[in-house]
């Protein structure tokens, strides 16, 4: 967010060249092709590779060689559908898009995932999360990554919004794509992680609707991962962080009021989806006593939640290939409880 840490890495790794979760309710490989889901799963989670102790040490281990990084742009795997541009709204003569993966040959309706990438909210690109839309689905899922509305031309709630209605089309549409319509989850990292949240937790706020289409569907999912997004916008690091106030278009003291409805904390109860949190100790970006606040007031309202700190890890730690094999552990484990794959 401050210092979009998924741009260093990806910049240094091209240099180089390399490019080509602690419980509060505790309920594989990178490669250019997918792997097929392997017959049984791993007895735990991969071990977490040692840490650092700044976010510059990180990026000295990848100039060195010593931190592998994923290869994003993998093939599509034998199996799996796609669909490409697919428009799930439309703002005034703005089309909102998304890209569509799911398994051949579907005869039963299955859960869903909606990828929802960072960026700030102000960059970014639906493409940046394929790594993780062609292997959800290839394990059986209907997988969305969706494009929304950047600021400082469109301020909040418009990405919010688009978020939102990605859920709405998904539903609309989920007897044409073999959806479940009540195993809905939704994912994303950074700015995407806090719109995943905001999807999550406001699904009782129609003034966060907007009218991107599909009025009268409902927006609620039954699943959230957030890897490293921020709660709450009230805080003083964000107060004062310029990516926040472009995202707003006002500063805090002009519009404090505004920073709250911004802020997924802001809307939490006690009927809201189970959550995953994934957060490195050493994100500089989005500190993580965000992730610590959050998972400490999901614990008190009693909603289900699963908390992985990646301790001597930065922001966007999911580059790394051996912490994102760690992540999708977490991921499987957490979606196979919440949204299980019909038998």
């Amino acid at each position: 967010m401050v210092r979009n840490l998924i741009h260093r890495l990806v910049v240094s790794a091209l240099l180089l060249p390399v490019l080509a979760l602690h419980s509060c309710g505790r309920p594989q490989q990178s490669a250019s092709r997918v792997p097929q889901t392997p017959a049984t799963e791993p007895a735990g989670p991969p071990p977490l590779p040692e840490g650092f102790q700044t976010p510059q040490e990180v990026m000295a281990a990848i100039a060195a060689g010593k931190v592998k990084l994923i290869t994003p742009r993998v093939d599509l795997p034998d199996g799996v559908l796609e669909e490409k541009n697919l428009e799930y709204g439309k703002v005034g003569d703005k089309s909102l898009e998304l890209d569509l993966y799911y398994p051949a040959n579907l005869s039963k309706a299955v859960p869903a995932l909606i990828f929802i990438h960072g960026g700030g909210w102000k960059g970014g690109n639906r493409s940046d999360y394929r790594y993780y839309t062609v292997r959800y689905a290839k394990r059986g899922y209907v997988v969305a990554t969706i494009s929304y509305r950047f600021a400082p031309e469109n301020l909040f709630p418009a990405a919010v919004e688009d978020a939102k209605c990605a859920a709405r089309w998904l539903r609309a549409n989920a007897g044409k794509y073999h959806v479940d319509p009540q195993k809905i989850g939704v994912l994303g990292g950074s700015a995407g992680g806090h719109l995943s949240m905001m999807v999550g937790y406001s699904s009782e706020v129609p003034e966060l609707d907007g009218p991107g289409g599909n009025a009268g569907v409902s927006s609620r999912v039954q699943a959230v991962v957030n890897l490293y997004g921020p709660c709450d916008l009230t805080t003083p690091f964000a107060q004062k962080a310029d990516v926040v106030q472009g995202f707003i278009g006002k500063t805090y003291e002009e519009a404090p009021d505004l920073y709250a409805k911004a802020s997924p904390i802001t809307y939490l109860s006690k009927d809201d989806p189970p959550t995953l949190i994934l957060h490195g100790t050493i994100d500089d970006v989005v500190p993580i006593e965000q992730s610590d606040t959050l998972a400490m007031k999901l614990k008190e309202l009693g909603v289900s939640c699963t908390y992985e700190k990646f301790e001597g890890w930065p922001h966007t730690m999911d580059l790394a290939e051996a912490v994102n094999e760690r992540c999708r552990y977490f991921i499987d484990e957490f979606l196979d409880k919440n949204l299980p794959l019909p038998k």
